[in-house]
């Protein structure tokens, strides 16, 4: 085996690859900027190995994780912790890229690679070191958040909304009318809140924008992107803001643990962070609209 740490959001992980997969940086280029060389506590240890897929018939199916538009099947196993198949849905049909199997609390996990390209190699070990890392932190009030980020004056500013619905159009209006803007992640921030403060870091996870920054700032706000004909902004309630985010969060319903971890680490976040629902257009007036009134908040 060969050891390889990172650190994302101050969280440690250590991926261990079987001796003849000498290829990690080939397999996870986006991690290269969350190399770490920190001894001490991790978050989950990750074994990987190349192989045929193991047998998950005999296991119940609870659920599938969407994931960016691949939906990853769930399965229970009986010492109550979980298997996941992991397909990359554009490679013939949906063919299977990687197995994960985990403990009940994801701190021990490994990974088998049972696709025949690069592609679907790194397609699904990205996805099930993505999911160990959400499911593992669930506890330690950090998420991993459906989220574009603009960094603005020091503060990082996460606009959510569905695929295709606008999220990235509006951080990059930002980005080219807002002095002093620029992108932190465009798809899967992590939000920690240590000792009351709520920061949004970079991760080796930003969709189809290779945007992987180890940098983080303190959360300025947090914006539901809607497309509507007119822009305007209203802040949001606690109940209403709570029900916006929930659904923009990496989790697992029928896991108690994980989904208490998450509803918790929301409930702390909206104590000191303003939440607001955005109709707009894609145009530079939306982003003034947003920006003003965030600052006004």
């Amino acid at each position: 085996m060969t050891h390889h740490l990172y650190k994302v959001a101050e969280h440690r992980m250590q991926i261990d690859f079987a001796d003849d997969l000498t290829d990690a940086e080939r397999l996870l280029p986006s991690f290269s900027p969350f190399k770490s060389e920190e001894e001490g506590n991790v978050l989950f240890t990750m074994t990987v190995a190349r192989g045929e897929a193991p047998d998950f018939t005999a296991l119940e199916e609870i659920g599938q994780f969407d994931c960016g538009g691949a939906n990853h099947g769930v399965y229970l196993r009986p010492d109550g912790g979980y298997a996941f198949e992991i397909s990359l849905p554009e490679v013939n049909g949906g063919q299977l890229s990687c197995c994960m199997e985990a403990n009940a609390d994801f701190t021990a996990c490994h990974a088998t690679l049972t696709g025949d390209t690069d592609m679907q190699h790194q397609f699904g070990l990205n996805n099930a070191i993505m999911m160990a890392f959400a499911f593992a932190a669930a506890e330690q009030d950090t998420v991993l958040m459906h989220a574009s980020v603009i960094r603005n004056a020091g503060w990082g500013y996460l606009f959510t909304a569905p695929s295709g619905t606008g999220k990235s159009t509006h951080t990059h209006l930002w980005y080219k009318h807002i002095p002093g803007s620029d992108l932190m992640n465009d798809d899967n921030p992590v939000v920690r809140i240590t000792d009351g403060t709520v920061r949004i870091y970079g991760s080796p996870w930003s969709g189809k924008t290779p945007c992987y920054r180890n940098i983080s700032a303190p959360v300025g706000a947090i914006v539901r992107i809607e497309q509507r004909p007119v822009n305007e902004i209203e802040r949001l309630k606690p109940i209403p803001a709570f029900a916006t985010l929930l659904p923009a969060v990496s989790s697992m319903k029928w896991d108690r643990r994980v989904y208490n971890g998450i509803c918790d680490c929301l409930s702390k976040l909206l104590a000191t962070t303003p939440v607001f629902l955005l109709g707009c257009r894609p145009d530079a007036e939306a982003a003034h609209v947003s920006y003003d009134a965030i600052h006004r908040a």
